[in-house]
Parts: C-alpha cells; structure tokens; sequence
C-alpha cells in the first residue's frame, strides 16, 4: 500500500517586478510531479536549488494548496482533509526554526505536546521516551538558546515524534551540522526507518542519500527526471569514469575548452580557498588524462586521479552543471 501519492501535481508562484512598473510575473516550482511512496519505506527528493523539493513537502504537509493535480497521504485529501491530516505526520525543516529559545528542551516539548493534545497521563513518559531517542536527556533543562545547531536539530526530531506520526518528511535536517552531528542524526533516521516509518528525505548530500534511501526522485526545473534506487541512477554513469584534477586559476574559459572536447560528458568544479577541483566525466577513464592536460596547458595542475562513477557524478549527469 502507498502512503504516499502525487498525481500530476503543479504549483505555481505569483510575484511582483519591478518598482516603478508594476508587473506580474508566475514562477513554476512544481510541474506536473506524480510519485508513489511505499509505507515504511524511505524515500529520497534530490535536486538543484529552486527545483521544487520544499515546495512539494510543503504541500505534503497541507502548508501549501497545490495549483493543480491530487495529493494522498495515508488516504486522506491533503486539501480536503487537511485538519485531520496534520496529526498523523510530522516534518522537520532543515535551519533552527520552530523552537522556543527561552524554554529549555523539556519545556518546549511539553508545549508542543500541549498542541498536539497527547493525554496528559502519557506527556511526561513520552517526552523521557523523545529525550532518550534523540540524545538529550542530560541537557533537556537546559535553555535551547545554548544548544548547538545539531542539538537544536535533534531536538526537533524529537518534536515531531512527540505524537507518534505514521510519516516523516525531513527536509534537509543535516543542513549545516558538522560531521559528527550530522552522522548522529543520519542514526537516528536509520533507527526510525527501522521502525517502519515512512520518511520523505530532501537532501543536497548524495552520499547521505546513497546510505539511507531505498529510491530516490530527481528533480530539476519542477520535474523528475529520474527515479528508482540508488543502484539504478548509479547505473546510469556506469559506464563512465571521473577524472579529477587540481588546477589552480581556473577560470570559464578553461571549463568550456574541456567541455567541448568530444570524448567529455560533463564538467563541474569545487572551489576550496585557491585551489579548485576540477571533475571530468569521460568513457575513455585514464586514457582521457593527456588531452586533458593539454587542454589545461597554462594551468597550473597538481594532482590527478581516476575514480568510478558515483550517484553524486549520476546526479550532475542528469541535473547539468548549473549548480
């Protein structure tokens, strides 16, 4: 059974240009998106910036009424049956929205168990249970205006889970934590999929979406453009390698040379300080090294390797270099 349906679901954005001359103008974040999300299983939403991903958990979640198309979760309208809806799932969204900083951790859950209308005889053993499952049980009377970005984020986990949803959708919880952070939230999500929930996740990591998600969609411009298991979009590079190279100076007449080189699939680069990465797809692997090279001739080139291809070089191959 599905928990999760879209059919042909479009949203559009009214905005308003300019300052003197007045103009309106529709923005698409969503066109025509239809997904089917199995119950219990973790679902993956990779994409550009702007390529629709909140948008579409906004309207999951009844924050946002679609232009078009029908949304189902767990059987109910999320247009028509909105109130109803809301209490059975739960979202996080990524940043440190949603929580009271004046309150302590235990506060703020009481507060939110307070609105969710869980039975009093049940708040205190529940919100022990939240504490335990998230890790902060020895600093929940501690003011949240002390909490560390990943506490915050741990703490709205444990928010969400107060009322028991059968859904999650966690859009991009990891944003921003450092490693060790970021690593303890990713089991915590294990932990919950292992519990049979159902989990939407959007993330900009592909290596987090490799480990957790059992399918993935990728959007680009409103659309997917692929969909299936971290497997099959791996699949679809699999007969391309990535040459990586560490150029310092590169500039976008130094990309568009490599990129019109007729044995390159694609091009993208990383920035750390002064050097730069820079990542070739090609099917000719190391034997694509010296043309490269020769087209680098008045960089300065430091070390190059040769990798297989991963979902991250998947998901450049089907989304572009715009990003």
């Amino acid at each position: 059974m599905n928990a999760i349906e879209l059919e042909n679901i479009r949203h559009v954005f009214r905005v308003t240009t300019g300052t003197i001359r007045r103009r309106s103008k529709e923005i698409v974040a969503v066109d025509g998106v239809s997904l089917q999300i199995e119950e219990g299983e973790l679902f993956g939403l990779l994409g550009p910036n702007g390529a629709g991903k909140t948008t579409i958990v906004k309207i999951l979640t009844t924050l946002l009424i679609p232009t078009a198309g029908r949304v189902t979760v767990l059987g109910f309208d999320a247009v028509k049956d909105a109130a109803a809806l809301r209490f059975q799932v739960g979202f996080v969204l990524g940043g440190d929205r949603g929580l009271y900083y004046r309150l302590s951790g235990r506060d703020n859950l009481r507060y939110f168990a307070e609105l969710y209308g869980i039975d009093t005889k049940k708040v205190r053993s529940r919100i022990e249970e939240m504490l335990e499952l998230v890790g902060l049980r020895d600093r929940a009377d501690e003011r949240v205006a002390g909490y560390s970005r990943g506490m915050k984020q741990r703490l709205h986990i444990a928010r969400t889970l107060l009322h028991d949803p059968k859904v999650l959708f966690l859009d991009e919880p990891t944003m921003g934590l450092d490693p060790v952070g970021a690593r303890d939230l990713r089991e915590i999500i294990k932990r919950l999929q292992s519990e049979q929930k159902t989990i939407l996740l959007t993330t900009h990591y592909m290596f987090e979406a490799d480990a957790l998600c059992q399918r993935i969609a990728i959007l680009n411009e409103g659309r997917i453009v692929a969909q299936g298991t971290p497997e099959e979009l791996k699949e679809l590079v699999s007969d391309q390698s990535v040459v990586e190279l560490e150029v310092f100076g590169a500039e976008t007449e130094h990309l568009d040379r490599l990129r019109g080189l007729d044995y390159v699939d694609s091009v993208s680069i990383e920035s750390h300080d002064l050097r730069q990465v820079l990542r070739v797809q090609t099917k000719l692997g190391e034997r694509a090294v010296p043309g490269l090279l020769a087209s680098l001739e008045n960089l300065d080139v430091g070390k190059v390797s040769v990798r297989e291809a991963t979902l991250e070089d998947a998901y450049v191959h089907l989304v572009g270099e715009s990003e």
